[in-house]
């Protein structure tokens, strides 16, 4: 048996026949947490730098969360969050698995593919002459 199988317990009931009652383990609980895989980190750690590098952010935070991950962007480290970048399995077959989201709550960007999303915090601004 594996961490992540119930555990099936058979109680007597008050008529001579047994019910079975699942009980899940804690360890398998704590397996269904979403995280970032490793492309995944990959890729927002490589805007993360460039970012980094151009001095517009400075700090971030990486929380999982049972039923979504989020990469949070920080200019200062005491500041609220500039930008969170959410992966969420269950909107994958509505609206997309990942999403980018700015510090007033505002949805930039969702969809099916992490570097289509991504794209939103990547856009260098360009001098337009007139």
């Amino acid at each position: 048996m594996s961490d992540s199988d119930p555990i099936i317990v058979s109680l007597p009931r008050g008529n001579g026949h047994r019910a079975a009652h699942s009980v899940t383990s804690s360890r398998s609980r704590q397996a269904t947490k979403i995280s970032f895989d490793r492309r995944e980190l990959t890729q927002i750690l490589d805007i993360y730098g460039r970012k980094v590098a151009a001095g517009e952010w400075r700090d971030y935070a990486i929380d999982t969360l049972g039923e979504k991950a989020v990469f949070s962007v920080f200019r200062k480290a005491s500041e609220h969050p500039l930008y969170r970048i959410e992966k969420s399995p269950r909107l994958s077959r509505r609206q997309g698995a990942y999403s980018v989201i700015a510090a007033t709550g505002l949805i930039l960007k969702r969809g099916h593919s992490l570097k289509s999303v991504l794209r939103v915090l990547d856009k260098s601004l360009r001098l337009v002459e007139a």
